[in-house]
Formats: structure tokens, sequence, C-alpha cells
């Protein structure tokens, strides 16, 4: 197996999770009684260039068909993050009715509609059909298809460029990275600006969060490795944010390497050495990691244990991609988890993949009263345990699994 960026042999497993299913793969009753496709997820990294990465064996056209059920409105944080970067951006590069703003990645328009409510064009790029429907549905234009060389000319040959184009959580989820950064420089504007969105590696590893890893996820980047990537294909960054969304991310920002409109952030040099400093550009920084996710496993099935044996019940919230990689490498299943409550009414009434736990509605947790509720999305746990704060009327406690185990 090559590096998908610079083409260095792989020979150094960063961590080994066995074999899955894909994360969002859930079941119907009837799928129960079959056979379930698991694949190996293991992930690698480059001595060379230090990219991060997962070895395609989900082929992406099968992860991202019609029924994906991620659909990005069902978090209110999140909304309220989009809200909050479409006013930054508006600002910050003077976007108007004369501006044209393209998402990458854009699933039901939960961010775009925030553009659009202010007047600027927008277009949608989502390659799930069903999702790109409920944007549809909101009045936004969205091209139905995977992103890269091919539709960036297409849609260039249209007129159609962007003065932003924007992926949130999407830079992580292409398997031709190249590709892509590629297609973004092809469709960007003379100074048009480009920001993406991603998990930082190094909140990943410092944190223990081996349960971001699954196979939708088939790069997971440093500020030093993404920075290389954007100029191998002309593209230069040119200012960084650190956020605290999905437990600590980066918000790069990209422009043509030819625009001279634009200054370098001193943000750039800083957390380049704030990387390289950490160890981010060395071999040993990537060692270990699959010992600390082993902790995280033994914690969590001697609590199930000692829960089932003291006859307590547990159920989980969130059936997040992250919870399925948790629950697996655990290889938990339905005897010790009863049930995962999720808002998404297109996982409810479904199972999850390989462990086949149920996925009820609030209502059902609030009937059925459990002792212990694992928050399985622990990026979110704040709005979750606010949200589902009765629980405490019945004596029930929150268990957080990430980065260590917590009841609380």
């Amino acid at each position: 197996m090559q590096c998908r960026f610079c083409k260095t042999e792989l020979k150094h497993v960063f961590i080994d999770l066995i074999n899955s299913p894909a994360s969002n793969s859930f079941l119907t009753q009837e799928q129960l009684n079959e056979p379930e496709t698991f694949y190996p997820l293991k992930v690698y990294t480059c001595h060379n260039c230090f990219l991060v990465q997962v070895d395609e064996y989900k082929k992406s056209d099968a992860i991202f068909n019609s029924d994906y059920v991620y659909f990005s409105s069902f978090s209110t944080s999140w909304l309220a993050h989009a809200k909050r970067y479409t006013e930054l951006m508006t600002e910050r590069f003077g976007l108007n009715e004369g501006s044209q703003v393209i998402e990458l990645a854009s699933n039901d328009g939960y961010l775009l509609q925030y553009f659009q409510q202010k007047g600027i064009p927008v277009l949608g790029v989502e390659p799930t059909a069903n999702t790109a429907e409920a944007a549809k549905a909101k009045g936004i234009e969205s091209v139905v298809d995977f992103f890269g060389v091919r539709l960036a000319k297409d849609l260039s040959a249209k007129g159609i460029k962007a003065d932003l184009l924007l992926g949130n959580n999407v830079l992580a989820h292409v398997p031709d990275i190249v590709d892509f950064v590629s297609g973004m420089k092809v469709i960007l504007k003379p100074q048009g600006v480009i920001t993406m969105e991603f998990p930082h590696l190094m909140q990943l590893v410092d944190n223990n969060q081996f349960d971001t890893i699954y196979h939708e996820h088939f790069s997971y980047l440093s500020f030093h490795t993404v920075k290389q990537i954007f100029e191998a294909q002309g593209l230069e960054l040119f200012d960084v944010d650190e956020l605290p969304t999905h437990g600590g991310s980066l918000r790069i920002y990209a422009k043509h390497k030819e625009d001279n409109s634009k200054e370098i952030s001193a943000n750039v040099e800083a957390l380049l050495k704030k990387e390289e400093e950490k160890g981010l550009t060395g071999p040993e920084y990537y060692n270990n990691f699959q010992q600390k996710a082993l902790g995280v496993k033994l914690a969590l099935i001697s609590f199930l244990v000692e829960q089932k044996k003291g006859g307590k019940r547990v159920a989980a919230y969130g059936a997040a991609a992250k919870g399925n990689t948790l629950l697996n490498y655990c290889g938990v299943k339905n005897d010790l988890i009863e049930f995962v409550v999720d808002r998404n009414p297109a996982k409810q009434d479904k199972f999850l993949p390989a462990s086949h736990i149920p996925v009820k509605n609030e209502e059902y947790l609030k009937a059925e009263k459990p002792d212990y509720v694992i928050v399985l999305p622990w990026n979110l746990k704040d709005e979750i345990t606010e949200q589902l704060s009765y629980i405490k009327d019945w004596g029930g406690r929150f268990v957080i699994p990430i980065p260590s185990l917590q009841v609380v």
C-alpha cells in the first residue's frame, strides 16, 4: 500500500481496530438475520509526509449511497456553529448578492441556508441523494455528485466559480485527497477563498479519540501535512483557526499561490511550530496509540459487565459513527447496552451495525428509565447532558467513555 499523497510505501501501523462494518450501515429488522460485511479497519502513518490514513477497503460510492443516514441539521450546536461561520465569513470577505458561495459535502443545507437568508447565491455539492433532496426542499440548489477535478471542470465550463469555497468535515472523507484539492484549485476564482474544517490529528492522539476512526474517514490530518498537500496543488494556506468542534478541529484558509491580495497570518507559523514541538513531524509521536485505545476498551467492558452483574440497566445516546467504532472495537452487543436513542428519524427503528443495538426515540428513554446513559457523541456531551438532564429525576447517570471513562 502506498501513501495516497506522496506515494511512499506504508509500513507503520498507527492503530488496528480489527474488523468493522461501515459505521453508518444501519440495519432493518429483516437484515438482522442476514450476513453482515466486515472490513479491516487498520490505519497507517506515512513516515515521509505524516499523513495518517486508512486503506480504502470500503469503496466510497458504497458508503455515500442514496440511503445515507447522517443529516447535519439534527445537532443544534452544529447549526449554531454553521450560523456563526456565515456571519464571520460574510463580514471578513465582504460577501454579498454578487458573490458565489459553494459548499462541498453540503449535506441537507444546514449551512448554506444561512448564506441564502442573506441573499448570497449558494450552490451545494453533495454525493448523497437523500440529503441533497432535503437541501433542495429548502430551496438550495444542489449538485448530486462527488467533487474532484472532473466536476470542477464541468462547473467552471458553465461559468460557475467560487468566491468562497467551503467544506466542513469532508477533507478527511475523500479517498483521493489530491484530486479533491486539485479540483478546488480549478473552481476557485482568482481572488477567492477556501475554508476547510476537519478534526485535528493532534487532538485525536492527545485525547485518545480513536473512535473518530472509521471507514468513511480516509485521512487523519495535521496542519503540517495539509499545508504540503495544498501547496502541491498550487494553493497556499494564509490563516488557520483552532476550533473546539468535534473534539478539536482546524479551520484552514487557502488561496491561489499567485494571489497576493491576502497576508499570511502569524497563526500559520505558530501552529506549525506547535505541531513540531508536540512531535507531529517525527515518527515517535505516532507510536503507542494502540495501547491508549486498549485502555478505553478495557474500562468500558469492565463497567458494562459490572452493571450487568449488579442488575443495572444501561442505554446509550447518539447513534453516531464514532459510537459504532467504539462499540465494535470493544465487542459490545445488545446484551450489555439495551438500546440507543437518536433524534434522527432516519435512524430510529433500525439497529446499529454489528452490535445490533436497537435505535429508539427519546420517548422510549423516558419510558424505560435506564440507570445509565452512555453519551457516544462525547464531543456533544454538554448539549446532550443538558437536553437529557431529566434522567437525574429517576437517579439516572451519564457515562462519558472518551478520553477516559467518566460517570457523571
